[in-house]
C-alpha cells in the first residue's frame, strides 16, 4: 500500500525515456496512484505531458543522471530507451535503488553486442551468424566472411536508426557511414549479421512477475528500414514453433532477471526459430495490445514491476496497428485526418504529441480490431493512410 502522490508515503516511479511508450507506462502507473517523474533529453516529450513532473537531461551523462536520481529518490527506476548511462544504473542499484528489471539487464540490452553474446555464446540459442567491427577495414572483412547481402547496425540505436543492408561489398563504406550517423551514443562499433531468409518476424511479449513467467499471444510485424510500420496479433504459428519461441524467450528473460515485460524479437524460418533481439521494456510492436488484450503490455509492465499478481493474458479480439510517419521537419505542423480514421469500424487513434517532426519520425498509430487479423490489418492501414502531417511556415 502507499499514499497519495506528493505525500510522504507515496510510491514514486522515475521514467528514463519519455516517448510514446513511456507515455502509456506513466498513464498506467497513475491509474494505480503512483507518483510519476518523466525524464528525456528534450522538452515536451510525450510522457512529460502526463507525468506529475519532468526533467530534461542527457541520460548518457552518468554524473547528472546519478545526481537527479539521488535527489528524487524514486522507488522504481524504469528505463524506456537504450541511450542511458547504464554504468550509473549499476552504481545506483548497489546503493539500494530498484532498477527495472535490473541494472544488469539494462546494461546488457543497451547494446546489441551484450545481448547477442549472452544469447548465442552463453545460452547457445540459435541466431543469425554475426561479426563485430570497429573500423571500416574490419567491416569489410566481416562482410567478406559473412557474404552479401548482410545487415549492418550500430551496436546501440533504436527504431532502426543506422541500420542498412549491404547488398554488395562495394556498399560497405556507405553502410559504415549510415551506422555511425544513426548510433545513439559515441563510438564506432557495429554488428554485421548474415542475412536471414525468414517466413515471418514476431515479437513474443514475455512477462516476469510474482506469478511466474507469462506470454502474450505472438505479434507479427513488418519493418521498413529497421523500424516497425505494422503489427498484428495473434500471428499464426504452429504449436511446435510457439513452443520453441517460448523456450527461447524464457531462457533469455530468465538470464536477465527482474520483473516486467520483455519484447523478445524472433525470426520464424524454414529451419526453426531464431533469436534476434530483446528489449527489457514495452515494445513498439506491442502497441497493438491496447486494442487486443484485456491488459495492454503497458498495464502488464506496471503491474509486474509493482509486484502485483497477474493471471494468464487474455486475447479479447484479433487486432492490428499501423503507424504514421513524417517526411518533413519542423515545429509548425498539424496531424489531420483523425475524424476520417475514427469513422472506420472498431478503430482507435493514438496521437503521440511529439513537439516537432523530422523525416521518418513516428507521430501516431492506428489500432483496429476485427473478427480476423487480415480484416484488422486492412482497416488499420486504411486508417493510417487517412492521417497526414501538414507542415506550415514557422510560426512566431
Amino acid at each position: 500500500m502507499w499514499g497519495a502522490p506528493f505525500s510522504a508515503r507515496s510510491k514514486k516511479l522515475l521514467l528514463l525515456g519519455s516517448g510514446e511508450l513511456g507515455k502509456e507506462v506513466i498513464i498506467e502507473a497513475q491509474r494505480l496512484g503512483v507518483e510519476t517523474v518523466a525524464v528525456d533529453r528534450y522538452e515536451a516529450a510525450p510522457a512529460m505531458g502526463v507525468a506529475h513532473r519532468s526533467y530534461v537531461l542527457d541520460m548518457l551523462d552518468a554524473e547528472a543522471l546519478k545526481q537527479l536520481i539521488r535527489k528524487e529518490k524514486p522507488d522504481l527506476i524504469v528505463p524506456e530507451i537504450e541511450a542511458i548511462a547504464t554504468g550509473a544504473l549499476v552504481e545506483l542499484e548497489e546503493e539500494g535503488f530498484l532498477v527495472v528489471p535490473t541494472a544488469r539487464a539494462a546494461r546488457l540490452t543497451m547494446d546489441r553486442e551484450g545481448i547477442r553474446r549472452l544469447a548465442a555464446e552463453e545460452l547457445g540459442l540459435p541466431t543469425a551468424a554475426y561479426r563485430f567491427a570497429d573500423s571500416l577495414d574490419e567491416l569489410r572483412q566481416a562482410v567478406e566472411e559473412l557474404g552479401t547481402p548482410c545487415v549492418i547496425k550500430p551496436i546501440m540505436s533504436s527504431s532502426g536508426k543506422g541500420q542498412s543492408v549491404c547488398r554488395k561489398p562495394e556498399d560497405a563504406e556507405d553502410c559504415w557511414n549510415t551506422a555511425l550517423e544513426g548510433a545513439r551514443a559515441k563510438g564506432t562499433r557495429v554488428i554485421v549479421e548474415a542475412f536471414v531468409t525468414f517466413e515471418s518476424e514476431i515479437t513474443l511479449l514475455t512477462v516476469r512477475s510474482v506469478s511466474g513467467t507469462l506470454f502474450c499471444p505472438p505479434i507479427g510485424h513488418i519493418q521498413q528500414d529497421g523500424d516497425y510500420v505494422e503489427s498484428w496479433q495473434p500471428h499464426q504459428m504452429s504449436g511446435a514453433q510457439l513452443a520453441e519461441a517460448e523456450a527461447i524467450a524464457r531462457a533469455v528473460t530468465d538470464q536477465l532477471g527482474g520483473y516486467g515485460i520483455f519484447g523478445v524479437e524472433l525470426f520464424l524460418t524454414a529451419d526453426g526459430v531464431l533469436f534476434s533481439e530483446v528489449s527489457p521494456r514495452p515494445h513498439d510492436t506491442g502497441m497493438v495490445t491496447m486494442i487486443t488484450q484485456d491488459l495492454s503490455e503497458f498495464a502488464l509492465h506496471v503491474r509486474a514491476i509493482l509486484g502485483f499478481p497477474l493471471e494468464a493474458v487474455r486475447l479479447l479480439t484479433p487486432g492490428a496497428s499501423a503507424t504514421l510517419k513524417t517526411g518533413g521537419a519542423g515545429q509548425a505542423f498539424a496531424v489531420t485526418g483523425i475524424e476520417e480514421a475514427l469513422a472506420l469500424p472498431r478503430t482507435q487513434v493514438r496521437v503521440f504529441g511529439k513537439p516537432e517532426i523530422r523525416p521518418g519520425r513516428r507521430m501516431a498509430v492506428t489500432l483496429s480490431s476485427a473478427e480476423d487479423v487480415e480484416i484488422a490489418r486492412t482497416t488499420a492501414k486504411q486508417a493510417a493512410s487517412m492521417l497526414q502531417v501538414e507542415v506550415y511556415e514557422d510560426e512566431q
